[in-house]
């Protein structure tokens, strides 16, 4: 289960000898002087302390079975945090309180409530400056230059990115479209010397081979029609900077050749050009191929392959970091809240469960297109099932196109439709597989290669 702590064996062995239910009960009479209070998923309040009375001055009665007032609602996109609150008591005076949350999954991984704690903020902490005020009431932040993550896997990246950018390595970031590969590229350049510098980048796959040969190296005046003048390319106005190359194993084999003799020489030929020019360009690069496979297959050159990935960085698909799934989403929620068009403020379960279950075959961007596609076809404060796009209600119809045409599933594809299924068929084995036309066998032995 998500966002489970590690459990010493010593408490765990004993936790085991409870009937859990007293010792509950036994807890919440300890803290019952502490203010603390504990809601369920709809944001209501299931328990109140004597000492969360004496903060607040609500009354148990008033306040147990009803929705959890604003100031003291948990937020379920962010699993804990520490806020100074002013709460009004009883002869219209306000006090300053420090509230500490916890948020609550159940088996699924979907918000299932949280546990609240009140704390009186003493006089010398009142006096504390505004900007650490201001840090309390921040969430704890899991981002890290505009990557989003709670995934030891990307932790890990984090570092590779913190170590890589102090050094002039050239690098190759490798993953999935959608995932983030910029921001990488982006997040290098900004910890690094050049930060001062331009960044600038261009997709190698989205123009002509001559039409990327003037935007990367330039070109001078009469090179071809319509050179009415010198044009500067991305080489030397990113010069002192960082230059991100996308899609690298796009590149024809002819522009190979001029990108190697920048790496290796520090310098190029404006197209039509007759003189060198000298550049201080640092390189990242990123592709979602294997250029290994690429040298194999006769499409990239097997030195600048060796020139470009000095220091390479992979992404994981979402798919393969599913405790970052929810983070995101409420990230995304959050930012769209800010718009002032439609608040959601909590996401029906069964909806949650087919997110959670979905395989995102478009990473991070098709997460935020989704969360972009609720907001714009619903209403209200509830994420709903049926705001989801079509994929998420109807998640076989394209495989049984393929199956019709005997075609076969790409492995982004297959691994989306099993998760897919499962999500419509609620988790149940046999009904996902007789969907897709599969053994249990087989269905069991593909969700285990997938790794769904």
């Amino acid at each position: 289960m998500k966002h489970a702590q590690q459990i010493p064996e010593a408490l765990s062995d004993w936790l085991t000898l409870q009937a859990l239910q007293p010792l509950l009960l036994r807890l919440l009479a300890l803290c019952d002087d502490a203010g603390f209070y504990i809601v369920d998923r709809e944001q209501g309040v299931i328990h109140w302390s004597r000492g969360a009375v004496r903060l607040t001055g609500l009354a148990a009665s008033e306040i147990i079975g009803r929705p959890c007032p604003q100031e003291y609602a948990i937020s379920a996109a962010v699993d804990h945090q520490k806020q100074l609150i002013k709460s009004a008591q009883a002869d219209g005076s306000l006090h300053e309180l420090e509230k500490i949350t916890q948020v609550l999954y159940d088996s699924v991984d979907v918000f299932a409530g949280g546990l609240g704690l009140l704390l009186p903020v003493s006089a010398q902490a009142a006096k504390r400056p505004a900007a650490d005020k201001l840090l309390i009431s921040e969430p704890e932040s899991q981002g890290f230059h505009g990557l989003l993550s709670r995934s030891p896997a990307m932790q890990a990246v984090f570092q590779i990115i913190e170590n890589a950018a102090e050094t002039e390595a050239t690098v190759l970031v490798r993953g999935e479209s959608g995932s983030g590969k910029e921001l990488v590229a982006k997040a290098i350049h900004d910890l690094s010397a050049r930060r001062a510098a331009p960044f600038l980048a261009i997709n190698c796959a989205a123009l002509s081979s001559s039409l990327l040969d003037s935007e990367l190296f330039g070109h001078v005046r009469g090179a071809f029609t319509g050179a009415v003048k010198d044009h500067r390319g991305l080489f030397q106005r990113a010069h002192g900077g960082t230059l991100f190359l996308d899609e690298v194993a796009e590149l024809p084999l002819e522009l190979q050749a001029k990108l190697l003799r920048v790496i290796q020489e520090r310098n190029f030929i404006p197209v039509g050009g007759d003189r060198s020019i000298a550049v201080d360009v640092r390189i990242v690069a990123a592709t979602h191929r294997s250029l290994r496979e690429e040298v194999k297959l006769g499409h990239f050159r097997e030195d600048l392959m060796y020139r470009l990935r000095v220091v390479p960085i992979f992404i994981p698909p979402l798919r393969e970091r599913r405790e970052d799934i929810a983070l995101l989403i409420w990230h995304f929620i959050q930012q769209h809240n800010a718009a002032n068009f439609r608040k959601i403020e909590k996401i029906d379960p069964q909806a949650m469960r087919a997110l959670l279950d979905y395989a995102w075959p478009g990473n991070i961007r098709e997460l935020h297109n989704v969360v972009e596609y609720a907001f714009a076809v619903g209403r209200g404060t509830t994420l709903r099932g049926s705001e989801l796009p079509p994929e998420f209600r109807e998640p076989w119809r394209s495989l049984e196109a393929h199956v019709v045409q005997n075609a076969p599933l790409s492995v982004e594809e297959e691994s989306a439709a099993i998760c897919q299924a499962l999500a419509q068929s609620h988790g149940k084995v046999s009904q996902a597989a007789a969907a897709l036309g599969m053994s249990r066998a087989t269905f069991w032995r593909k969700r285990k290669v997938y790794g769904v």
